[in-house]
Protein backbone atom coordinates (compact mmCIF):
# COMPACT_ATOMS: atom_id res chain seq x y z
CA UNK A 1 0.00 0.00 0.00
CA UNK A 2 1.00 3.30 -1.08
CA UNK A 3 1.45 6.06 1.97
CA UNK A 4 1.57 9.79 0.22
CA UNK A 5 2.02 12.40 3.15
CA UNK A 6 1.89 16.68 2.54
CA UNK A 7 2.18 18.64 5.69
CA UNK A 8 0.12 21.84 5.80
CA UNK A 9 0.31 23.66 9.28
CA UNK A 10 -1.73 26.44 8.49
CA UNK A 11 -4.84 24.88 10.43
CA UNK A 12 -5.24 22.53 13.24
CA UNK A 13 -7.09 20.16 10.45
CA UNK A 14 -6.22 17.01 8.13
CA UNK A 15 -7.88 15.35 5.42
CA UNK A 16 -7.54 11.69 5.05
CA UNK A 17 -8.40 10.05 1.75
CA UNK A 18 -8.21 5.83 0.73
CA UNK A 19 -7.58 5.74 -3.21
CA UNK A 20 -8.18 2.58 -4.73
CA UNK A 21 -7.15 2.26 -8.55
CA UNK A 22 -10.50 0.65 -9.31
CA UNK A 23 -13.08 2.05 -11.46
CA UNK A 24 -15.96 1.59 -13.49
CA UNK A 25 -13.26 1.07 -16.65
CA UNK A 26 -12.27 -2.33 -14.30
CA UNK A 27 -15.88 -3.92 -14.49
CA UNK A 28 -17.04 -6.31 -16.89
CA UNK A 29 -20.08 -6.46 -19.05
CA UNK A 30 -23.12 -7.59 -17.28
CA UNK A 31 -21.84 -6.09 -14.19
CA UNK A 32 -21.59 -2.05 -15.29
CA UNK A 33 -22.03 -0.11 -11.69
CA UNK A 34 -20.60 -2.28 -8.97
CA UNK A 35 -17.92 -0.28 -8.74
CA UNK A 36 -20.28 2.37 -7.22
CA UNK A 37 -21.92 0.06 -5.58
CA UNK A 38 -19.96 -0.88 -3.48
CA UNK A 39 -18.71 2.56 -2.67
CA UNK A 40 -22.24 2.83 -1.14
CA UNK A 41 -22.14 -0.28 0.28
CA UNK A 42 -18.19 0.18 2.09
CA UNK A 43 -20.49 2.58 4.56
CA UNK A 44 -22.85 -0.53 5.61
CA UNK A 45 -20.83 -1.69 8.36
CA UNK A 46 -18.05 -4.16 9.12
CA UNK A 47 -17.90 -6.92 12.02
CA UNK A 48 -17.67 -3.82 14.55
CA UNK A 49 -19.51 -1.50 13.27
CA UNK A 50 -23.33 -1.25 12.37
CA UNK A 51 -24.66 0.17 9.14
CA UNK A 52 -24.13 3.76 8.95
CA UNK A 53 -22.17 3.95 11.96
CA UNK A 54 -18.93 5.00 9.86
CA UNK A 55 -20.43 8.27 9.20
CA UNK A 56 -21.67 8.82 12.56
CA UNK A 57 -18.39 8.29 14.38
CA UNK A 58 -17.27 10.89 11.90
CA UNK A 59 -19.37 13.39 12.77
CA UNK A 60 -19.31 12.94 16.18
CA UNK A 61 -15.49 13.81 15.93
CA UNK A 62 -16.55 16.60 14.65
CA UNK A 63 -15.49 15.68 11.23
CA UNK A 64 -17.14 15.31 7.83
CA UNK A 65 -16.82 12.29 4.88
CA UNK A 66 -17.87 11.56 1.95
CA UNK A 67 -16.56 8.82 -1.30
CA UNK A 68 -16.33 9.31 -5.33
CA UNK A 69 -16.60 6.84 -8.21
CA UNK A 70 -15.02 7.68 -11.31
CA UNK A 71 -14.06 5.61 -14.57
CA UNK A 72 -10.43 5.22 -13.12
CA UNK A 73 -10.88 4.96 -9.28
CA UNK A 74 -13.06 4.89 -6.28
CA UNK A 75 -11.97 7.38 -3.22
CA UNK A 76 -12.82 7.61 0.27
CA UNK A 77 -12.90 10.93 2.09
CA UNK A 78 -12.51 12.28 5.57
CA UNK A 79 -12.00 15.42 7.12
CA UNK A 80 -11.09 16.31 10.87
CA UNK A 81 -9.51 18.35 13.43
CA UNK A 82 -5.43 16.93 13.48
CA UNK A 83 -5.61 15.50 16.68
CA UNK A 84 -8.44 12.92 15.74
CA UNK A 85 -6.65 11.53 12.53
CA UNK A 86 -5.55 7.85 14.58
CA UNK A 87 -9.07 7.75 14.66
CA UNK A 88 -10.43 7.99 11.22
CA UNK A 89 -7.16 5.78 9.75
CA UNK A 90 -8.84 2.94 11.99
CA UNK A 91 -12.14 3.51 10.98
CA UNK A 92 -10.93 3.28 7.51
CA UNK A 93 -8.76 0.42 7.65
CA UNK A 94 -11.42 -1.20 9.22
CA UNK A 95 -13.92 -1.03 6.01
CA UNK A 96 -11.37 -1.28 3.98
CA UNK A 97 -10.30 -4.87 4.91
CA UNK A 98 -13.48 -6.15 6.64
CA UNK A 99 -16.08 -4.60 4.98
CA UNK A 100 -19.46 -6.77 5.84
CA UNK A 101 -23.41 -6.13 5.69
CA UNK A 102 -26.32 -8.54 5.04
CA UNK A 103 -28.01 -9.17 2.09
CA UNK A 104 -30.87 -7.06 2.23
CA UNK A 105 -28.63 -3.93 3.42
CA UNK A 106 -27.98 -3.87 0.17
CA UNK A 107 -31.18 -4.46 -1.39
CA UNK A 108 -32.24 -1.39 0.32
CA UNK A 109 -29.16 0.71 -1.01
CA UNK A 110 -29.50 -1.11 -4.64
CA UNK A 111 -32.97 0.41 -4.82
CA UNK A 112 -31.49 3.92 -3.69
CA UNK A 113 -28.52 4.05 -6.26
CA UNK A 114 -31.61 3.02 -8.99
CA UNK A 115 -33.24 6.14 -7.84
CA UNK A 116 -29.93 8.12 -8.22
CA UNK A 117 -29.55 6.39 -11.90
CA UNK A 118 -33.24 7.90 -12.55
CA UNK A 119 -32.95 10.96 -11.14
CA UNK A 120 -29.48 12.39 -12.98
CA UNK A 121 -29.70 10.17 -16.48
CA UNK A 122 -32.91 8.54 -17.16
CA UNK A 123 -35.13 11.83 -16.38
CA UNK A 124 -32.42 13.93 -18.30
CA UNK A 125 -32.84 14.04 -21.79
CA UNK A 126 -29.35 15.64 -21.79
CA UNK A 127 -28.04 12.77 -19.48
CA UNK A 128 -29.94 9.84 -21.17
CA UNK A 129 -28.35 11.56 -24.60
CA UNK A 130 -24.66 12.11 -23.31
CA UNK A 131 -24.32 8.35 -21.90
CA UNK A 132 -26.10 6.70 -25.68
CA UNK A 133 -23.41 9.39 -26.98
CA UNK A 134 -20.50 8.49 -24.88
CA UNK A 135 -21.20 4.47 -25.79
CA UNK A 136 -21.43 5.56 -29.19
CA UNK A 137 -18.13 7.41 -28.84
CA UNK A 138 -16.19 4.15 -27.21
CA UNK A 139 -16.40 1.52 -29.01
CA UNK A 140 -13.80 -1.07 -27.17
CA UNK A 141 -12.65 0.72 -24.44
CA UNK A 142 -14.56 0.15 -21.10
CA UNK A 143 -15.05 4.22 -20.53
CA UNK A 144 -17.98 3.08 -22.89
CA UNK A 145 -19.98 2.67 -20.21
CA UNK A 146 -21.75 4.97 -17.36
CA UNK A 147 -20.08 4.91 -14.27
CA UNK A 148 -23.63 4.50 -12.33
CA UNK A 149 -24.10 1.93 -14.97
CA UNK A 150 -26.99 0.27 -17.11
CA UNK A 151 -30.09 -0.33 -15.59
CA UNK A 152 -30.67 -3.55 -16.48
CA UNK A 153 -27.35 -4.01 -14.52
CA UNK A 154 -28.78 -2.75 -11.71
CA UNK A 155 -31.89 -4.78 -11.71
CA UNK A 156 -29.72 -8.25 -12.31
CA UNK A 157 -26.99 -7.52 -9.74
CA UNK A 158 -26.54 -9.52 -6.84
CA UNK A 159 -24.95 -8.72 -3.15
CA UNK A 160 -22.36 -11.43 -4.26
CA UNK A 161 -21.31 -9.26 -7.38
CA UNK A 162 -20.53 -6.55 -4.57
CA UNK A 163 -18.22 -8.96 -2.72
CA UNK A 164 -16.69 -10.34 -5.72
CA UNK A 165 -15.22 -6.87 -6.62
CA UNK A 166 -14.30 -5.76 -2.88
CA UNK A 167 -12.28 -9.09 -2.24
CA UNK A 168 -10.47 -8.82 -6.33
CA UNK A 169 -9.72 -5.12 -6.12
CA UNK A 170 -9.49 -4.11 -2.60
CA UNK A 171 -5.99 -5.00 -1.77
CA UNK A 172 -3.18 -3.09 -0.51
CA UNK A 173 -1.09 -2.49 -3.74
CA UNK A 174 -4.13 -1.53 -5.28
CA UNK A 175 -5.02 1.37 -2.94
CA UNK A 176 -3.05 4.46 -1.73
CA UNK A 177 -3.52 6.61 1.84
CA UNK A 178 -3.39 10.39 1.16
CA UNK A 179 -2.62 12.71 3.92
CA UNK A 180 -2.62 16.41 3.87
CA UNK A 181 -2.46 18.85 6.80
CA UNK A 182 -1.32 19.30 10.39
CA UNK A 183 0.60 16.62 10.30
CA UNK A 184 4.45 15.42 11.11
CA UNK A 185 5.53 12.91 8.43
CA UNK A 186 6.99 10.39 10.71
CA UNK A 187 4.56 10.13 13.32
CA UNK A 188 2.06 9.07 10.02
CA UNK A 189 4.32 6.92 9.10
CA UNK A 190 4.31 4.78 12.07
CA UNK A 191 0.04 5.02 12.33
CA UNK A 192 -0.08 3.70 8.70
CA UNK A 193 2.11 0.73 9.84
CA UNK A 194 0.28 0.48 12.71
CA UNK A 195 -2.82 0.28 11.06
CA UNK A 196 -2.88 -0.60 7.50
CA UNK A 197 0.49 -2.31 7.84
CA UNK A 198 -1.63 -5.49 9.42
CA UNK A 199 -3.83 -5.48 6.33
CA UNK A 200 -2.51 -9.18 4.17
CA UNK A 201 -1.36 -8.21 1.24
CA UNK A 202 -2.80 -10.29 -2.00
CA UNK A 203 -1.82 -9.90 -5.74
CA UNK A 204 -3.38 -6.86 -7.59
CA UNK A 205 -5.23 -8.57 -10.34
CA UNK A 206 -3.43 -8.21 -13.82
CA UNK A 207 -5.47 -5.92 -15.98
CA UNK A 208 -5.84 -7.33 -19.85
CA UNK A 209 -5.24 -4.25 -22.19
CA UNK A 210 -8.64 -3.35 -23.49
CA UNK A 211 -7.65 -0.77 -26.76
CA UNK A 212 -9.70 1.60 -28.65
CA UNK A 213 -10.02 0.77 -32.06
CA UNK A 214 -8.45 3.90 -34.40
CA UNK A 215 -11.79 5.44 -35.58
CA UNK A 216 -11.66 6.33 -39.32
CA UNK A 217 -14.82 7.38 -40.15
CA UNK A 218 -16.92 10.01 -38.79
CA UNK A 219 -20.06 9.02 -36.76
CA UNK A 220 -23.01 10.60 -36.16
CA UNK A 221 -26.30 10.16 -33.73
CA UNK A 222 -30.08 12.00 -32.95
CA UNK A 223 -31.23 11.60 -29.21
CA UNK A 224 -34.77 12.51 -30.02
CA UNK A 225 -36.55 13.22 -26.31
CA UNK A 226 -39.24 15.28 -25.16
CA UNK A 227 -37.02 18.69 -24.50
CA UNK A 228 -37.40 22.47 -25.63
CA UNK A 229 -33.92 22.70 -26.35
CA UNK A 230 -31.63 21.01 -28.93
CA UNK A 231 -28.17 20.35 -27.69
CA UNK A 232 -25.13 19.40 -30.09
CA UNK A 233 -21.57 17.46 -28.98
CA UNK A 234 -18.96 16.80 -30.98
CA UNK A 235 -15.98 14.67 -29.14
CA UNK A 236 -13.00 13.56 -31.33
CA UNK A 237 -10.30 11.40 -30.11
CA UNK A 238 -7.21 12.35 -29.04
CA UNK A 239 -4.08 12.11 -27.19
CA UNK A 240 -3.79 11.54 -23.27
CA UNK A 241 -0.87 12.83 -21.14
CA UNK A 242 0.94 9.16 -19.59
CA UNK A 243 3.85 10.79 -18.02
CA UNK A 244 4.61 14.89 -17.51
CA UNK A 245 8.23 14.27 -17.94
CA UNK A 246 7.50 12.89 -21.58
CA UNK A 247 9.05 14.23 -24.75
CA UNK A 248 6.80 11.92 -27.00
CA UNK A 249 5.17 13.54 -29.48
CA UNK A 250 1.37 12.03 -27.94
CA UNK A 251 2.35 13.45 -24.88
CA UNK A 252 3.48 16.86 -26.32
CA UNK A 253 0.11 17.47 -28.32
CA UNK A 254 -1.86 16.41 -24.94
CA UNK A 255 0.22 19.32 -23.33
CA UNK A 256 -1.16 21.61 -26.37
CA UNK A 257 -4.42 20.35 -26.19
CA UNK A 258 -5.14 21.30 -22.70
CA UNK A 259 -3.72 24.31 -23.61
CA UNK A 260 -6.27 24.56 -26.49
CA UNK A 261 -8.94 23.85 -24.35
CA UNK A 262 -8.05 26.63 -22.31
CA UNK A 263 -7.93 29.42 -25.11
CA UNK A 264 -11.52 28.07 -26.12
CA UNK A 265 -13.42 28.39 -23.07
CA UNK A 266 -10.98 28.43 -20.21
CA UNK A 267 -12.60 31.74 -18.95
CA UNK A 268 -15.35 34.38 -18.71
CA UNK A 269 -15.02 35.73 -22.48
CA UNK A 270 -12.83 33.00 -24.28
CA UNK A 271 -13.20 32.42 -27.96
CA UNK A 272 -16.05 30.59 -27.80
CA UNK A 273 -18.20 32.33 -25.39
CA UNK A 274 -17.38 35.14 -27.88
CA UNK A 275 -17.72 34.09 -31.22
CA UNK A 276 -21.26 31.72 -30.36
CA UNK A 277 -22.20 33.28 -27.52
CA UNK A 278 -22.15 37.16 -27.71
CA UNK A 279 -21.86 37.26 -31.53
CA UNK A 280 -18.79 39.49 -31.90
CA UNK A 281 -18.27 39.13 -35.19
CA UNK A 282 -21.58 37.76 -36.02
CA UNK A 283 -24.58 36.76 -35.50
CA UNK A 284 -25.10 34.96 -31.88
CA UNK A 285 -25.74 31.29 -32.67
CA UNK A 286 -25.70 29.51 -28.98
CA UNK A 287 -27.17 30.41 -25.90
CA UNK A 288 -23.85 28.43 -24.57
CA UNK A 289 -20.90 26.79 -25.58
CA UNK A 290 -18.17 24.84 -24.36
CA UNK A 291 -15.03 22.87 -24.38
CA UNK A 292 -13.04 20.08 -22.48
CA UNK A 293 -10.35 17.76 -22.55
CA UNK A 294 -9.55 15.15 -20.16
CA UNK A 295 -5.83 15.54 -20.01
CA UNK A 296 -5.44 12.70 -17.12
CA UNK A 297 -7.06 9.68 -17.27
CA UNK A 298 -6.35 5.43 -17.31
CA UNK A 299 -8.21 5.34 -20.43
CA UNK A 300 -8.31 6.92 -24.07
CA UNK A 301 -8.71 10.57 -24.21
CA UNK A 302 -11.29 12.94 -26.28
CA UNK A 303 -11.49 16.30 -27.09
CA UNK A 304 -15.37 17.62 -26.58
CA UNK A 305 -17.31 20.60 -27.86
CA UNK A 306 -20.58 21.39 -27.05
CA UNK A 307 -23.29 24.40 -27.05
CA UNK A 308 -27.14 25.16 -27.08
CA UNK A 309 -27.91 26.32 -30.22
CA UNK A 310 -29.81 29.82 -29.59
CA UNK A 311 -33.93 29.91 -30.31
CA UNK A 312 -34.05 29.59 -34.60
CA UNK A 313 -30.72 28.63 -35.38
CA UNK A 314 -30.41 25.08 -36.11
CA UNK A 315 -28.52 22.09 -35.05
CA UNK A 316 -25.88 21.94 -37.99
CA UNK A 317 -25.36 25.78 -37.79
CA UNK A 318 -24.12 25.30 -34.26
CA UNK A 319 -22.46 22.30 -35.02
CA UNK A 320 -20.42 24.54 -38.10
CA UNK A 321 -19.72 27.28 -35.41
CA UNK A 322 -18.12 24.99 -32.97
CA UNK A 323 -16.01 23.89 -35.96
CA UNK A 324 -15.09 27.20 -37.06
CA UNK A 325 -13.65 28.16 -33.91
CA UNK A 326 -11.25 24.99 -34.26
CA UNK A 327 -10.64 25.74 -37.49
CA UNK A 328 -9.91 29.35 -37.25
CA UNK A 329 -7.03 28.44 -34.62
CA UNK A 330 -5.97 25.93 -37.00
CA UNK A 331 -5.51 28.69 -39.74
CA UNK A 332 -4.44 32.10 -37.46
CA UNK A 333 -3.32 30.33 -34.58
CA UNK A 334 -3.59 32.67 -30.82
CA UNK A 335 -2.29 35.51 -30.02
CA UNK A 336 0.95 36.05 -27.11
CA UNK A 337 -1.80 37.35 -25.30
CA UNK A 338 -4.07 34.53 -25.09
CA UNK A 339 -1.29 32.34 -24.19
CA UNK A 340 0.18 34.24 -21.05
CA UNK A 341 -3.53 34.61 -19.92
CA UNK A 342 -4.28 30.74 -19.64
CA UNK A 343 -0.89 30.37 -17.90
CA UNK A 344 -1.13 32.94 -15.43
CA UNK A 345 -4.60 31.63 -14.67
CA UNK A 346 -3.06 28.01 -14.37
CA UNK A 347 -0.10 29.39 -12.20
CA UNK A 348 -2.53 31.37 -9.80
CA UNK A 349 -4.66 28.29 -9.67
CA UNK A 350 -1.56 26.43 -8.34
CA UNK A 351 -1.51 28.99 -5.53
CA UNK A 352 -4.93 29.06 -4.39
CA UNK A 353 -5.43 25.33 -4.64
CA UNK A 354 -3.26 25.44 -1.80
CA UNK A 355 -5.79 27.19 0.60
CA UNK A 356 -7.53 24.20 0.65
CA UNK A 357 -6.30 21.04 2.43
CA UNK A 358 -8.88 18.39 0.30
CA UNK A 359 -7.32 19.59 -2.97
CA UNK A 360 -3.94 19.54 -2.53
CA UNK A 361 -4.81 15.79 -1.30
CA UNK A 362 -6.90 14.86 -4.15
CA UNK A 363 -4.51 16.40 -6.49
CA UNK A 364 -2.14 13.84 -4.48
CA UNK A 365 -3.90 11.13 -5.25
CA UNK A 366 -4.98 11.69 -8.51
CA UNK A 367 -1.55 11.58 -9.76
CA UNK A 368 -0.63 8.46 -8.27
CA UNK A 369 -3.94 6.80 -9.89
CA UNK A 370 -2.41 7.82 -13.17
CA UNK A 371 0.95 6.15 -12.19
CA UNK A 372 2.71 9.53 -11.60
CA UNK A 373 4.64 10.55 -8.78
CA UNK A 374 4.33 13.37 -5.90
CA UNK A 375 6.12 15.81 -7.99
CA UNK A 376 3.76 16.00 -10.98
CA UNK A 377 2.45 18.45 -10.36
CA UNK A 378 5.35 20.61 -10.57
CA UNK A 379 6.78 19.16 -13.58
CA UNK A 380 3.07 19.43 -15.15
CA UNK A 381 2.87 22.84 -14.77
CA UNK A 382 6.31 23.41 -16.31
CA UNK A 383 5.63 21.56 -19.41
CA UNK A 384 2.35 23.69 -19.77
CA UNK A 385 4.58 27.09 -19.83
CA UNK A 386 6.48 25.64 -21.84
CA UNK A 387 3.89 24.62 -24.67
CA UNK A 388 3.95 27.41 -27.33
CA UNK A 389 1.63 28.86 -29.90
CA UNK A 390 2.90 27.07 -32.78
CA UNK A 391 2.23 23.90 -30.85
CA UNK A 392 -1.40 24.79 -30.48
CA UNK A 393 -1.63 25.48 -33.50
CA UNK A 394 -0.53 22.55 -34.73
CA UNK A 395 -2.82 20.37 -32.80
CA UNK A 396 -5.47 22.51 -34.14
CA UNK A 397 -4.46 21.60 -37.55
CA UNK A 398 -4.16 17.58 -37.09
CA UNK A 399 -6.51 16.44 -34.28
CA UNK A 400 -10.03 17.54 -35.63
CA UNK A 401 -10.47 16.05 -38.84
CA UNK A 402 -14.08 14.92 -40.29
CA UNK A 403 -13.20 11.37 -40.05
CA UNK A 404 -12.13 11.83 -36.38
CA UNK A 405 -15.55 13.26 -35.92
CA UNK A 406 -18.01 12.16 -33.12
CA UNK A 407 -21.15 14.12 -33.20
CA UNK A 408 -24.61 13.94 -31.88
CA UNK A 409 -27.37 16.15 -31.76
CA UNK A 410 -30.59 16.31 -29.14
CA UNK A 411 -33.42 16.70 -30.98
CA UNK A 412 -36.74 18.18 -29.40
CA UNK A 413 -39.42 15.86 -29.68
CA UNK A 414 -42.31 16.38 -27.83
CA UNK A 415 -44.12 13.00 -28.94
CA UNK A 416 -40.90 11.29 -26.45
CA UNK A 417 -41.72 11.43 -23.05
CA UNK A 418 -39.14 10.84 -20.00
CA UNK A 419 -39.13 7.08 -18.67
CA UNK A 420 -42.23 6.72 -15.75
CA UNK A 421 -40.99 6.90 -12.44
CA UNK A 422 -41.74 3.53 -10.38
CA UNK A 423 -44.83 4.08 -8.21
CA UNK A 424 -44.95 4.74 -5.01
CA UNK A 425 -42.35 6.21 -2.35
CA UNK A 426 -39.45 7.10 -4.17
CA UNK A 427 -36.23 6.45 -2.40
CA UNK A 428 -34.52 8.99 -0.80
CA UNK A 429 -30.89 9.91 -2.20
CA UNK A 430 -28.00 9.74 0.39
CA UNK A 431 -24.58 11.56 0.17
CA UNK A 432 -22.60 8.59 -0.99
Amino acid sequence: MTLIVKPDRRAPTVVHMLWVRVGSMDEVDGTSGVAHALEHMMFKGTPSLKPGEFSRRVAALGGRENAFTSRDNTAYHQQVPAQHLEAVMRLEADRFAHNRWEDDEFKREIEVIKEERRQRTEESPRGRMFEAFTAMTYQASPYRRPVIGWMSDLDAMTPQDVRDFHQRWYVPGNAAVVIAGDVDVAQVHALAEKIYGGIAARPVPVRKPRLEPEQVGPRRMAYRAATEQALVALAYPVPGLRDPQAQDPASQDALALAVLSAVLDGYSGARMDRALVQGEKGPRVADSASASYGLLGRGPAQFSLTAVPAAGVSADTAIQALQAEVARVARDGISDTELRRVKTQWAAGEIYKLDSVYNQAQELGTYWVNGMDIQSGERLMAQLRAVTAEQVRSVAQRHFSDDRLNTAVLVPDPTRRTPAAPVGPRPVLGRH
